[in-house]
């Protein structure tokens, strides 16, 4: 490989993205099935399936989309609600009917995205035969959205008809997205999707702790401190509805086998970003978790974090952040050690909201020895093992299908 195939070869690195609902592994370009009904939002979109396509919108569940980078791809969304487990075949057996809610721009900030989903209970309710409530909520992000949507309309005094909240595996305390991989996405040396995802207005929002691209800075970012803000501004939660939550990770105070202060990933080879080391996340002042290193232009920086827990083994739904980074640097020609592919992505006790990730001694909760009246939702269930986050099991979803209002 020539120097000027190097160069291109780390600038294009940064093609990739972290995906925050559930998606379809099946081959690109599969189409979900054709929808009832389809529906034009302001800053979004919803499809529509009917449980019976004789009685039109009765029953309605609505599913709001997570995070990602762009517009909502429901096709893949529909997949990927029905590849593992299937969730919406199930609630339309049941005789719910489905709306699936994209938006225009998945890293938009949350408080636009909430407009989007309240036009669509709005629609939902004027759609609907009958008087059935409704059931809201969404995946990761998703979530998160219904929950300040449901709470500012009833801010605002305008009923939502709705009887059941709930999300799935939802940051509600802040997800985690390693400092030492946010720091990568700005050493990219052109503009990239991963950095304009970081970088994003919903991932500052939810992101536990952010790295500042302009002063290297790692911290609260002023749009969460903003966010929760304006969260609190409307109640924190929709008071109306029963509330419940599932996480994809275990609710005993184990997590995944990832030790803190290791390897996670390194570029062993002479090309494309060779060096550079990303390490798991260790309790300290100054801890390195990141040496970064790049030859076009020549540079290198180390990345410190100061007082954070052990994040990357704690109890929560996976990403597999690491994996996408090192399957994109093979892709351009690098040499990589991967050791911890997957990590802890949005803790137990965010997901469940209970408790939150500062200290150890929360992170790593038994969750499944404390009782609700301890959160702020009025139920929750945990996976019995560690899942990839939003990763649609049978466990979660048939306890999530079983708090659905009966007929």
């Amino acid at each position: 490989m020539s120097g000027q195939q190097d160069e291109s070869a780390e600038q294009a690195v940064g093609a990739f993205t972290l995906a925050g609902s559930p998606q379809a592994t099946a081959a690109a370009g599969a189409a979900a099935p054709t929808p009832d009904e389809e529906w034009d939002l302001p800053g979004g979109f919803a499809r529509v399936y009917y449980a019976d396509s004789r009685r039109g919108l009765v029953r309605p569940v609505l599913l709001a989309d997570g995070f990602n980078h762009g517009r909502s791809d429901l096709d893949a969304l529909y997949l990927g609600l029905e590849e593992s487990f299937p969730l919406i075949g199930s609630l339309k057996e049941r005789g719910h009917d489905v709306v699936l809610l994209g938006y225009d721009d998945r890293g938009a900030s949350i408080l636009d995205n909430a407009r989007t989903a309240t036009a669509a209970i709005l629609r939902t309710i004027a759609t609907r035969v009958g008087n059935e409530p409704l059931v809201v909520g969404g995946f990761s992000m998703g979530g998160i959205v219904t929950r300040y949507a449901l709470a500012k309309m009833e801010h605002d005094r305008i009923d939502h008809q709705t009887a059941l909240y709930f999300s799935y595996d939802s940051p509600h305390r802040g997800a985690v997205i390693p400092i030492g991989l946010q720091a990568f996405a700005h050493f990219i040396p052109v503009a990239n999707n991963f950095a304009k995802q970081m970088n994003s207005s919903a991932a500052r929002q939810m992101l536990w702790r952010h790295y500042d691209s302009e002063t290297g800075a790692v911290g609260v970012d002023p749009e969460r401190e903003k966010f929760l803000e304006a969260l609190r501004a409307v109640g924190g939660w929709p008071q109306r509805p029963r509330t419940i939550a599932v996480a994809n990770g275990r609710g005993d105070g184990q997590g995944p086998q990832v030790p803190p202060g290791q390897t996670a990933l390194a570029s062993t080879g002479d090309r494309v970003y060779p060096g550079t080391t990303l390490l798991t996340q260790a309790e300290g002042h100054e801890v390195v978790v990141a040496e970064l290193k790049r030859l076009f232009p020549k540079a290198g920086k180390t990345i410190t974090t100061s007082g954070f827990p052990a994040l990357d083994g704690a109890p929560g739904g996976t990403l597999g952040s690491y994996r996408i980074l090192a399957t994109t640097l093979e892709k351009f020609g690098a040499t990589v050690d991967l050791r911890h592919p997957d990590v802890c992505f949005v803790p137990t006790v965010s997901a469940v909201a209970i408790r939150d990730l500062d200290r150890p001694e929360d992170l790593y909760a038994d969750v499944d020895g404390l009782s609700p009246e301890d959160g702020e939702v009025d139920e929750f269930f945990c996976s019995s093992e560690t899942t990839a986050h939003t990763a649609i099991t049978e466990e979660l979803c048939t306890w999530l299908l079983d708090r659905l209002p009966q007929r």
